[in-house]
C-alpha cells in the first residue's frame, strides 16, 4: 500500500462516520498530511454543517508549517459552488494547501471535474482516483441517487438455511443471532429509511429504528394498508418518521429520494416486498443472513413468488461471505 493509498483509507474511515447522517448529501472524509504525518481530519456530519475539507482545514494546529508542502486527501472531488456552505475550493486556496489528492471526481454532471480543474489553475497539484473502488462503494448511494433520482436499495433477509423467514404461524423471533441483530443495527444506522412491507409491521409490531441511535433517524417506510393504530411506528418517539405508502414500487421510491432527499433505502422483507422489488429490478445489494437451522417446507419463504421458470432467474454476483455468530452473512449484487 502506498502512502496515498493510507492516507485515503483512513479518509474513507472517517468518512464512515457520518453514514446515515448526511442525506442528501455523501459522506466525506479528509484529512490532511506533512512530511507524511497527518495534522488534520475532518468528516462531513450532517446536511448544512461543514464539508470534511472545512472541516478538517479549520483544525491544523497553531505550529510552524508551510501548507505548500501539505497533502488533502479527500474522498470526492471538492465542491467549487456556494450552496448551503462555501465552495471546498476557496478554503484550500485560502489556506494555500499544494497538493490534493481525491479518491473520486464528483458524478454530478454539472460539477465533475469542475473544482478539480480550478485547483490546477492555481497551481495547486490534483491526483485522482486514489482507492476509487473503495470510494465509489463508499459513496454508491450517492450516486445511485444523483445520477437516475432514485435511492440505493440494500434488499436484507434474515432466512434458515432453508430459506424461510417465519414458521407457519408467521413466528419469525429469533431466527438469527444476536450477532446477527447487531449487524442489522449497524446497516439501520448507515441507511436513510428503512423499508418493511405492512404485514411485518402487523404479525411483528417492530419498532425499525436503530438501536442505539447514535444520533441516527432514518424515516421507516410502510408498504401496504392496515396498518394497526396502536403499532408502534404510529405511537413512538419517531412516529413523525413513518411514511406509509401504496402503488407502484419504482414511484414510491422516486417520491422518497425527490421529496426527503433519502438516498439509501434498507429493505426488511417481508416476503412478498422482496421479491416485488427484485421483480422490479430494484435491489442494488442484497444482505442474505443465513442461521443454521432448518424450518421445512410450511415455513414463509424469503421470496413471495411462486410460478417460476429456470429460464427467468434473477441471476447474482457474490461480493463477499462472512460469519457473524453462528450465522453466515452472504452479500450480493445482481448481475446487470
Amino acid at each position: 500500500m502506498t502512502a496515498d493509498e493510507k492516507f485515503m483509507m483512513r479518509a474513507i474511515e472517517l468518512a464512515k462516520m457520518g453514514e446515515g447522517l448526511t442525506r442528501p448529501n455523501p459522506p466525506v472524509g479528509a484529512v490532511l498530511v506533512v512530511e507524511g504525518h497527518m495534522i488534520a481530519e475532518g468528516w462531513h456530519k450532517k446536511a448544512g454543517t461543514d464539508h470534511a475539507e472545512r472541516d478538517c482545514l479549520k483544525k491544523i494546529p497553531p505550529m510552524p508549517v508551510n501548507l505548500k508542502t501539505a497533502t488533502l486527501y479527500v474522498t470526492l472531488e471538492p465542491c467549487s459552488t456556494h450552496g448551503r456552505t462555501p465552495p471546498c475550493t476557496d478554503i484550500i486556496l485560502e489556506k494555500g494547501i499544494g497538493r490534493v489528492v481525491v479518491s473520486v471526481v464528483d458524478l454530478n454532471p454539472a460539477h465533475a471535474g469542475r473544482g478539480l480543474k480550478l485547483l490546477e489553475e492555481a497551481g495547486v497539484e490534483v491526483v485522482a482516483g486514489v482507492c476509487e473502488e473503495a470510494g465509489r462503494e463508499l459513496i454508491a448511494p450517492f450516486e445511485k441517487f444523483i445520477t437516475t433520482g432514485l435511492p440505493y436499495v440494500t434488499l436484507k433477509l434474515a432466512s434458515t438455511l432453508d430459506g424461510k423467514i417465519a414458521d407457519s404461524a408467521g413466528d419469525s423471533k429469533w431466527i438469527t443471532g444476536p450477532e446477527a441483530r447487531e449487524r442489522v443495527q449497524e446497516m439501520r444506522r448507515r441507511s436513510d429509511a428503512i423499508m418493511v412491507g405492512a404485514a411485518t409491521v402487523r404479525a411483528d409490531d417492530p419498532s425499525l429504528m436503530p438501536r442505539p441511535s447514535n444520533d441516527r433517524k432514518p424515516f421507516r417506510v410502510i408498504i401496504g394498508a392496515d396498518i394497526p393504530a396502536g403499532s408502534k411506528v404510529r405511537n413512538d418517539e419517531a412516529a413523525e418518521q413513518t411514511l406509509i405508502r401504496s402503488g407502484n414500487l419504482k414511484k414510491i421510491l422516486t417520491e422518497l429520494a425527490s421529496e426527503q432527499g433519502i438516498m439509501h433505502v434498507f429493505c426488511e422483507g417481508g416476503g412478498q416486498l422482496a421479491a416485488g422489488l427484485v421483480d422490479a429490478g430494484l435491489v442494488d445489494e442484497f444482505a442474505f443472513f443465513f442461521a443454521p437451522k432448518l424450518m421445512g417446507a410450511d415455513g414463509l419463504p424469503n421470496f413471495g413468488k411462486t410460478g417460476g421458470l429456470i429460464a427467468d432467474v434473477k441471476n447474482l454476483k457474490f461480493q463477499s461471505l462472512e460469519q457473524v455468530g453462528n450465522d453466515i452473512l452472504i452479500k450480493a449484487k445482481p448481475e446487470r
